[in-house]
């Protein structure tokens, strides 16, 4: 690739941040204030130590197989080959016009060992309580799709890659079961091309843990 350049995929976790109904609001705090650190260094040297006190699943983040299957890898067995450098392939579904997107919206793409990241624009409503309402979703038989011909994971801008009215979660269980991690909450995909860029989305080494919030991003011409 040349001249390349860094496309920021992702929401920005504040103070108070809820990300989805019932969710827990993100608490930002200092541990250590400026003020606090001063007499421990030299004049004018200080220091800010905060706490973030949050769940795994908040803004966009990643989704590793243990946070549905209990043997699945977790955060901090997941190699980074799985998250980083993955060649990328965005998906429009922006004029699909219902709510379940099927694997008729992925039938013309070539999937084997990329980024599949599908865009509605559904993320212009995050923090707004339209972005919860009948948002858009992957069906079964999409994620039987994207599994069956090779997609190393699947990215979406939107809140949950299932149909939160359907408590068996299939979409979640077919992709993760098959070790496809899977990131929600992306934001900005409509600054990318079609094809030709790398996806990144490395989340922080955790053992038993299986979401956490991540700087998803993408490099590209």
């Amino acid at each position: 690739m040349n001249h390349l350049h860094l496309i920021d995929l992702s929401h920005t976790i504040r103070d108070g941040l809820v990300t989805y109904p019932g969710g827990y609001a993100v608490r930002l705090t200092a541990h250590l204030t400026r003020e606090a650190s001063r007499p421990h260094y030299a004049d004018g040297t200080t220091f800010q130590i905060d706490r973030l006190d949050m769940t795994g699943p908040t803004g966009t983040y990643l989704d590793a197989p243990f946070h549905r299957h209990a043997n699945g890898p977790d955060l901090a067995a997941l190699p980074l080959s799985a998250t980083a450098a993955l060649p990328g392939l965005v998906v429009d579904a922006t004029s699909h016009g219902r709510r379940g997107l099927g694997p008729e919206l992925f039938e013309p793409h070539d999937f084997s060992g990329k980024a599949v990241l599908v865009r509605t624009g559904y993320s212009a409503y995050f923090g707004t309580e339209r972005y919860c309402q009948d948002p858009p979703f992957l069906t079964r038989g999409a994620a039987d799709y994207l599994a069956d011909n090779g997609a190393a994971l699947v990215g979406v801008d939107f809140m949950n890659v299932d149909d939160t009215n359907d408590p068996a979660r299939p979409t979640h269980t077919i992709l993760l079961g098959r070790n496809i991690p899977i990131v929600e909450h992306l934001t900005g995909l409509d600054q990318l091309p079609d094809a030709g860029f790398l996806f990144f989305a490395a989340p922080a080494k955790v053992e038993g843990m299986g979401s956490i919030t991540v700087r998803a991003f993408a490099l590209a011409e």
